[in-house]
């Protein structure tokens, strides 16, 4: 596909002026050239002050969005010119008076970071036979102003001490650029400062500035101000900047702007112990005490609109809300103080939803289908409780033959019941702590049933996991109590055990248990929507997960409380059923460098370790590390790599044994949009996985310190994606460049083979 996109892009180069009206230029290339450099001003954000810019380039200076629209005939009645024009960009025809524009831009750009003294000239190159035009823009910075000393000018004692206590949070200081898009950040700082004390009708116009430079000098002394209010015909009442108190904090649970438009006059009022009232109008689908822990707004307490955010969030949280609205109605002043009343507006979604599902599978040739049935209410006990249940039954023929499928097939029938508490769901917690620790407790229990010809097996288990985030949605927590785990295989054909010769699949399926408690961590620099909404560009964005968990503890401890007998091969058992015991943490950075809106540079590193020990002599097979795959080291197929030098001959059978205990892996990503929703990837990806012992059935797979470095495996390959917005798929192909595995060329970088070395994967989403 890579080498069909680049061939259109050659054979269309020629007439990249094909739709280029006559008399008219193509503007062909813009560049900016700053003659004297400076580490404030970043060259490649200047391009964004442009008002015209040329067409797209990528790979080293393709123009594939203008190549696919000059595809197109110029007859725009046929479809498939339509929809070439549409997946495509026209060609952009130079405007003199846009590069006037974009000059002047670029100059108040400058002059708003504290170079007012820059200058900045353009040359446009104009080839009248090509058709095409060339504009340089020229820009001389010249010496910046900076700031020398700040004073501040607040006549009011309260907003100068409210003001002033948050100096940690300023963010402009002494020796800065005078810098006006900082100042404003300043001014927007200080306001929601003050709003968080009250100041309901206090807004960044009432903070001014004034500079003053001594003569030949760019030393700026700056001087904050504060101002009176303005005169208000909506509050005529605000002549001096004084804080509002909230009178009444009001829920509305079935608002209906129809009805209700003309107020709440006659309608019944529920008042809460905290003072909260309620004005239902209509059935109760949402229990009061609910209402009350997600309510931040205090009726009596000063205004503060971190409390309407705050409760904003929360109610967000319960899934039965269809629609929030928070109207803040100020109402004068009552009894010599300056009032306001909160009216929390809400509408109920539906509370139940029923799905089916159908769907065909072919594995190996074995045919088969299955049925699946989920439900949701969203509101079972009437506190946005979510109760989900899901069931499921397949069948599948072993030898292909439906005829059969009765008799000799693979049956699964599996269910799973879940509920979602929307709080903390523990005892003696007091309300202040739920309220600033908006988590959610689910309990969910789990059972699956698998019957082959040769055994049957139970899958069984339940969980009980809390899940919070930090108030800046940028760190999420998830504490997982109790994860318990039942394997067993009632029935089971002896000849079947007798072919398993490996001991992970063997212990895989002989009745095993784990009880696990684990922690998981994740944090983000990504700013929220919102703040990306208002046009500002992040360049650089990371990601850091962390997970630890362990197992048995517990079980192990009244093992030995119990003086329990343990059985001949020196393990303990809970229920009958041997327990597995063991400790395992891993952890991932990604960090992606964004070029510009276009392009961008990932990086991912992850590492884990995992250790059995007590009784345990192996992890549990789903507990092991694998490498290989979409989001590991994609030269090669999933569970295909390692451990260690581990030789693996067979896809089919050696993948059980391609497993281990500790794990690396490195990635490189450039990413570039091409086109349309078409995306383009180029990696490099390093790592493997080891064992902690060293077991007979994969040699070369322990983990040793003097020699692990020479069996990290490296690949390097190309990927096409569709990002859809919501959902991006990728394709990618994978060549192997380093190979650890013993008997195998171990340089295949330096003697590619397209058969032997490459692995192509589809999957949905970016690898990291």
């Amino acid at each position: 596909m890579l080498v069909i996109i680049v061939l259109v892009a050659v054979m269309t180069a020629c007439s990249s002026t094909k739709h280029v009206p006559q008399g008219r230029l193509l503007l062909d290339k813009v560049n900016i050239n700053v003659a004297d450099p400076h580490k404030d001003v970043e060259k490649t954000q200047l391009y964004n002050y442009l008002r015209q810019n040329a067409n797209h380039r990528v790979l080293g200076g393709l123009k594939l969005q203008l190549a696919f629209y000059n595809i197109s005939g110029k007859d725009s009645t046929k479809w498939f010119n339509r929809w070439i024009q549409r997946v495509g960009t026209p060609p952009v025809i130079y405007d003199s008076a846009l590069t006037v524009a974009s000059a002047d831009q670029l100059h108040m750009a400058l002059s708003n970071r504290g170079f007012m003294n820059n200058k900045v000239t353009y040359q446009v190159d104009a080839d009248s036979v090509k058709r095409k035009a060339r504009v340089n823009y020229d820009i001389t910075l010249g010496e910046p102003y900076y700031i020398r000393s700040i004073d501040y000018e607040i006549p009011d004692e309260d907003l100068r001490e409210i003001i002033l206590a948050d100096s940690a949070h300023f963010t402009v200081r002494q020796g800065d650029l005078l810098n006006y898009n900082r100042l404003d950040e300043w001014r927007q700082g200080i306001t929601e400062n003050l709003r968080n004390h009250g100041y309901y009708a206090f807004n960044k116009e009432y903070i001014t500035f004034i500079a003053d430079t001594a003569a030949n000098s760019h030393a700026v002394d700056l001087t904050l101000n504060s101002r009176d209010p303005y005169r208000n015909d909506r509050m005529p009442y605000y002549t001096d900047h004084e804080p509002f108190y909230v009178r009444d904090v009001v829920y509305v649970t079935n608002y209906d702007p129809v009805e209700m438009h003309d107020g709440f006059e006659g309608m019944e009022v529920v008042t809460m112990p905290s003072g909260v009232k309620v004005i239902e109008g209509g059935e109760r689908y949402l229990r009061l005490d609910v209402l009350d822990e997600a309510n931040h707004i205090e009726p009596g307490q000063l205004y503060n609109a971190e409390a309407i955010t705050r409760t904003y969030r929360a109610l967000g949280r319960l899934n039965i809300l269809k629609q929030i609205n928070i109207d803040v109605r100020p109402l004068g002043k009552v009894d010599g103080v300056l009032m306001v009343d909160a009216y929390v507006l809400l509408q109920p979604d539906k509370s139940q939803t029923v799905s089916v599902s159908l769907e065909g599978t072919n594995s190996e040739g074995d045919l088969g289908f299955g049925v699946g049935l989920d439900y949701e209410h969203r509101n079972i006990f009437k506190g946005a409780e979510v109760l989900s249940a899901k069931g499921r039954v397949s069948y599948e023929s072993l030898s292909g033959n439906l005829s059969g499928l009765i008799n000799n097939n693979y049956s699964e029938y599996s269910t799973e019941l879940g509920i979602t508490f929307p709080k903390f769901m523990a005892p003696f917690l007091h309300r202040s702590f739920k309220q600033k620790i908006q988590a959610s407790t689910t309990f969910a229990v789990n059972f699956d049933y698998q019957a082959r010809p040769d055994y049957t097996r139970i899958i069984a288990g339940g969980a009980w996991r809390y899940q919070w985030t930090e108030r800046s949605r940028r760190m999420a927590h998830t504490l997982t109590l109790v994860d318990l785990s039942v394997i067993s295989v009632p029935k089971s054909n002896d000849e079947f055990f007798e072919r398993i010769t490996n001991p992970l699949l063997y212990n895989s399926y002989r009745d095993h248990l784990i009880m696990r408690m684990g922690y998981s961590f994740y944090r983000t620099n990504k700013a929220e929507m919102n703040v990306l909404q208002m046009g500002r560009f992040q360049r650089d964005m990371y990601t850091i997960r962390v997970n630890a968990e362990t197992a048995g503890n517990l079980l192990y401890g009244l093992s030995h409380l119990l003086r329990q007998k343990a059985s001949d091969d020196g393990s303990y058992k809970a229920l009958g059923i041997r327990y597995s015991q063991y400790v395992k943490a891993d952890a991932d950075y990604a960090f992606t460098h964004y070029i510009d809106n276009r392009q961008s540079i990932a990086f991912h590193v992850g590492a884990g370790v995992a250790v059995p020990y007590g009784n345990s002599d192996v992890l549990p097979f789903e507990k092991r590390f694998y490498s290989g795959g979409a989001n590991s080291v994609r030269g090669w197929g999933v569970r295909t790599l390692g451990p260690g030098s581990f030789n693996g001959t067979n896809k089919l059978e050696d993948f059980i044994i391609q497993c281990g205990d500790i794990r690396f892996d490195v990635n490189m990503e450039y990413r570039a949009k091409l086109f349309w929703v078409v995306e383009l990837g180029l990696f490099l990806d390093a790592g493997n996985i080891w064992t902690i012992k060293d077991y007979s059935d994969q040699p070369g797979g322990v983990f040793k310190f003097n020699k692990f470095y020479e069996q990290i495996a490296a690949s390097y390959g190309a990927g096409i994606r569709l990002d859809f917005k919501y959902f991006l798929v990728r394709v990618d192909m994978g060549m192997k460049a380093h190979n650890p595995a013993s008997g195998q060329e171990h340089w295949p970088l330096l003697h590619p083979k397209f058969k032997r070395d490459s692995e192509f994967h589809f999957s949905v989403g970016y690898p990291f």
